[in-house]
């Protein structure tokens, strides 16, 4: 099953020279939490961006057109439809973790979303794709918890694909 996550400013808002624009601890854990012992499926520059290394305990499958790119402790993958296969091959949740294109090209493929809601404006360059939330019902809005290393108001979403 395919399954999106991320996290978004007020304005929709993901990212800043591929990474987030903000430090939010509780949804590093969050995130950490709900795709452990899962794969990831990311875009090269957002791997890159995390690092160039895959995540503890998570099979991370990077998306990109170059027939060249290598990376070690990864899949490498180049297509939606090679993607799609792997799915069908295999159980278990599979997780879309960006960036923008990637979101825009799985979206219609997705079950279900995890999305982290940060009430707050910041400053980047990549934003999440157009959204037919009519497509999709809200089944829990959890508000996060504030403190001083998590200073933004902001709730943990999970969305299902309306008549699923």
């Amino acid at each position: 099953m395919l399954i999106a996550i991320w996290a978004q400013d007020k304005n929709g808002l993901i990212g800043r020279n591929n990474r987030l624009p903000w430090h939010l601890p509780n949804d590093l854990r969050f995130f950490k939490e709900t795709t452990v012992n899962h794969t990831l499926v990311m875009g090269r520059k957002t791997f890159e961006g995390m690092g160039g290394r895959p995540l503890p305990n998570r099979q991370t499958i990077v998306l990109t057109r170059d027939k060249e790119y290598h990376a070690d402790n990864v899949l490498i993958m180049h297509s939606l439809d090679e993607v799609l296969a792997y799915d069908q091959e295999n159980e278990g949740e599979i997780f879309i973790a960006g960036g923008s294109a990637i979101y825009t090209e799985f979206l219609p493929h997705c079950e279900k979303i995890y999305r982290t809601f940060i009430e707050a404006s910041f400053e980047g360059d990549a934003y999440f794709p157009l959204m037919l939330w009519n497509k999709w019902q809200l089944i829990e809005r959890k508000q996060g918890q504030r403190d001083e290393k998590n200073p933004y108001r902001y709730y943990f979403e999970t969305y299902e694909r309306a008549g699923s």
